[in-house]
């Protein structure tokens, strides 16, 4: 399959080279904690955690970290909230923030004061989620001797939208509806994804000046380092220009 938009795997591609490990892993390690605290500390019956922990995996991070984050859960008294805030940055490109936090004056504080800052704006909630499509994301490195042509078979009859490879590692975009069973198929198949995760996905893309663009970008890290967000979205075309530039 083939014409997955450039903008997943450009966004996987610059998040393993700029990722910063420790705010990774305070973020997974949250959203672990925040999971097992929702839905019960048994991975085979709390579908979110169990995704949360393949993401910890994924990245590395250790059996003795992610069993502190699970076990946290019952120990912690701190509720966290989940919040999301809609705006737009410099050059009207809309953004959408995800977040997980125990103090939701803190955090409004905070998003408003890094969007303020950018000559961006925030919006009410609701007003820029039309923008963007609900897709589940996996990424799987490709070990010796895969069978792609297999792969996108069980794939397809599990519901992918969408297979695309790239370098070392395969992107699969399926449908919000579809993401637990394309998720149960590659555990059947014995598959670890590198990510699994629901994105937002932009119906489409602004570009702007090179100049403008890495201002978008600059508001983009700045919120990401926000230890209470744990997803930003947007919708800025990501040219072979700027890609080059970066």
């Amino acid at each position: 399959m083939s014409g997955h938009n450039k903008w997943s795997s450009i966004k996987h591609k610059k998040g393993a080279a700029d990722a910063k490990r420790s705010k990774i892993f305070s973020k997974i390690s949250k959203e672990i904690t925040v999971a097992a605290k929702m839905g019960g500390t048994d991975i085979e019956s709390n579908s979110r955690l169990r995704v949360a922990v393949q993401n910890a995996k994924g990245q590395n991070m250790s059996k003795d970290v992610i069993e502190r984050a699970i076990n946290k859960a019952e120990k912690d008294a701190s509720s966290f909230e989940e919040n999301t805030f809609e705006g737009y940055g410099p050059g009207g490109i809309a953004i959408y923030v995800e977040c997980l936090s125990d103090n939701n004056n803190r955090t409004v504080s905070s998003v408003r004061a890094a969007f303020s800052k950018a000559g961006g704006q925030l919006g009410t909630n609701g007003s820029l989620s039309f923008l963007f499509d609900r897709k589940g994301i996996f990424v799987i490195h490709i070990l010796e001797n895969f069978d792609l042509e297999e792969f996108e078979l069980e794939m397809i009859d599990a519901g992918a939208e969408d297979i695309e490879r790239n370098e070392n590692t395969i992107i699969v975009t399926t449908a919000f509806e579809d993401f637990g069973s394309v998720s149960k198929k590659l555990a059947e198949m014995k598959i670890e994804p590198e990510s699994q995760e629901l994105d937002r996905i932009p119906n489409n893309t602004n570009s702007l000046s090179i100049e403008d663009a890495k201002k978008v970008l600059r508001l983009v890290e700045k919120l990401e380092d926000d230890d209470d967000v744990q997803n930003v979205f947007h919708n800025l075309e990501i040219t072979e220009e700027l890609e080059n530039s970066l």
